[in-house]
Order: structure tokens, then sequence, then C-alpha cells
């Protein structure tokens, strides 16, 4: 068999499926470049999700559609380009791409410790990420993340957020002298307290600000919703009945403030023993129930693991400390379907003809 020529190996390319929309690489316009030298080929494509398993499946479709060809080997630069929300002209962080508000109908689910972990995981696919924990009357995020200290200011007119793990994070618990000391706040302080975390904050550029919300339907989530377009929310439930009820007020709440649900996160789904026997202390099926009250996905369902409650305790959230434990993959297949998630709404918003376009710098990832 002949080597093939560029042309027959870009319109290969070009018929490749994006894994995300389901349309040709060449229809949607994200095939960005295609060489073909001394038998190998090398390609740029434009891609909306930093997803690893949305890279996996392209590297297997654009082999599939070269080894026809006789092309044995192919080198893939991947563009991640993140989509931008639709931010208004008064939108005070319009640098940040996307925000997200994690939420849920009662305390005690673990809507802190996925919020931690997701923007964990999200961290570790290459994006920019920053963390608002606006539960102002439980902070429990720099316990969590163990950071101490107070922030501070370069102008003294903005706030600059303290990091670690590369992820940037502001909460009240930074600005409390005693962590056992009580907010006592009414409305009106709450609000401002919020707005401050918002505007003041020099929160930079962002693909992805993860939002911990007080458990419950409170004001915090109104607040949010009418100062900042949000991307959606993010519900989190165990599985057991009585955490349902509320959870339903959660959904009710997003569709009356017009906040996109983008997913449901089944927390404390189950535990495997050490016969490898499972086990479903709260119940099943308490996820898939409300993602379809929701008429949305079921991100995934994180099992129970003594060492996500070690690893907090510690400050290293179990994302960052043992990855490839079974609730360290639960939290890894969240954040890959988040980040799938929004670049498919920004792409149905769009009229799903082409892939939707970040704005500021792309970054790339290299695949041999």
């Amino acid at each position: 068999m002949g080597s093939p020529s560029l042309d027959a190996v870009t319109e290969a390319l070009r018929n490749v499926e994006d894994p995300i929309f389901q349309k040709p690489l060449g229809a949607l316009g994200t095939l960005l470049d295609a060489r073909f030298e001394h038998g190998r080929v090398s390609a740029k494509i434009r891609v909306s999700s930093p997803s690893e398993e949305v890279r996996k499946s392209l590297q297997e479709r654009v082999e599939a559609a070269l080894s026809p060809l006789g092309v044995e080997f192919v080198e893939l630069e991947l563009e991640v380009d993140v989509p931008t929300r639709e931010a208004t002209s008064t939108d005070p962080i319009p640098d940040v791409r996307n925000v997200i508000l994690v939420m849920s109908g009662k305390g005690g689910v673990g809507k802190s410790t996925v919020a931690t972990n997701l923007a964990l995981a999200l961290r570790r696919l290459g994006t920019r990420v920053g963390l608002l924990d606006a539960d102002i009357y439980g902070p429990s995020l720099p316990t969590m993340l163990g950071i101490e200290g107070q922030p501070t200011s370069k102008d003294g007119k903005t706030i600059q957020p303290l990091q670690r793990f590369g992820i940037k994070l502001m909460s009240i618990g930074f600005l409390l002298e005693d962590p056992k000391q009580a907010v006592v706040w009414r409305g009106p302080m709450l609000h401002g307290a919020l707005q401050q975390f918002v505007t003041d904050v020099d929160w930079g550029g962002l693909d992805y600000l993860i939002i911990d919300s007080p458990p419950g339907t409170g004001d915090v989530a109104l607040t949010l919703a009418q100062k900042l377009r949000l991307t959606g929310a993010i519900i989190v439930t165990t599985p057991q009945e009585v955490a349902l009820q509320d959870v339903y007020k959660s959904v009710s709440m997003c569709r009356k403030l017009n906040v996109p649900i983008l997913g449901v996160v089944e927390n404390m789904s189950h535990f495997v023993d050490s016969a490898g026997v499972k086990h479903e202390l709260f119940g099943s099926g308490g996820g898939e129930k409300i993602a379809e009250f929701a008429a949305a996905p079921l991100f995934g369902q994180v099992p129970i693991d003594v060492q996500v409650r070690e690893w907090g305790d510690q400050g290293t959230p179990i994302v960052q400390a043992a990855p490839a434990s079974a609730a360290g993959q639960a939290f890894v297949e969240v954040a890959d379907a988040l980040a799938e998630r929004i670049a498919k709404e920004h792409f149905d918003r769009g009229g799903g003809e082409s892939a939707p376009e970040g704005e500021g710098p792309k970054r790339l990832r290299i695949l041999r």
C-alpha cells in the first residue's frame, strides 16, 4: 500500500466526530492544522473540554480514521478552549469563564467535600480554578484545604485570595480571629460579605469558579443568581429518602431563579468491604430520582471511604492525596462529566452548529 496523500489524511481527519458534539471536526471548524511528513501525521485539534475521557476518545477516533490509510504514527496537539458564559456588561468577574454553584437541600451530605474535590479534579486537568466558600455560617474549606492565614491586598482595594494546590480560595474563615467564633449576621451583612467576596477579590482569569453554598434554600443562592450570570448548579445528595425531600426544594429554587442544573452527585452512595461486597447503608436510587426530577444527568456516585475523612481532616483532599482511590476516581469522573456538560450546554445554546469558543489565552496539551 502506497503512502497516502496529505489531502486524504486531511479528509479522514475532517470526518472524525467530536466525542462531545457528535459532529465531524470539519463541520465544527475544530481541525486547526494537519501535516503528513515522513510517514507521521501531526494534527492540531481544538476541544471544548479538558476531560480525560474526551482526550482518550478523540485519540482513539483519530487513530481509527487513519488506520485504513496505513498511518502508524500520529501526534495530536489538543488546544483546550473552555467555553465562556455570557456575562453581562455589569458582571463583576468578566474574566471568569464559568461560575458553578454547588448546592444541597440539607447539611451533612458532604457538599463541601464534593465542592473541594471537584475543584481539585478540575485543576488536575490543567484548568484555572477558584473556590469560593459562600457558606458564611459554617466555613469549612480552609480546614479541608489546610490553609491558614489572612488575605492581603496589594493596592488597598482588592483582596488577594489564598492559594494551595494551584487553587485560589476565599472564605470568611480567613477573617475570623478564632475559628470557633460564630458568625452572627443578619441578611444585609450576609449580602455585603458575599458581594465583597465576588467583587473585591482578585480572582484574575479563571476557567471555573466553584462556589460552595450553604445547605438549604436561603438567601445566598438568590444573591448570587442576582449578582452573577451563573453557568449552572450542581446538586449534591445522599441516597436516603429524608435527604431527597429537601433536595427537591433546591431543584425547584434553581428553576425559579432560572439557574440551569448541570448535574447531580450522589455522595456516600455505598461502601465496599474487604471481601469486595457492596453495602448500600443509606439505600439506593436517590441520585437517579433527583436527576430524573431535575432533568439533568447523574454525574457520579461517590462511595463511602474513610480516606475521604482522614485526608480531609489533614487538609489534603483525597483527589490530591489519593487520586487513584475509589472515591478519588469518582470525583475525577464527576469533574470530567461536568466539563463535558458545560461544553455541550454552550454548544446547544449556540445553535448546535459550531463548537463554542472561549476568550483569552488557550492552553495546549500534547498526546502521543
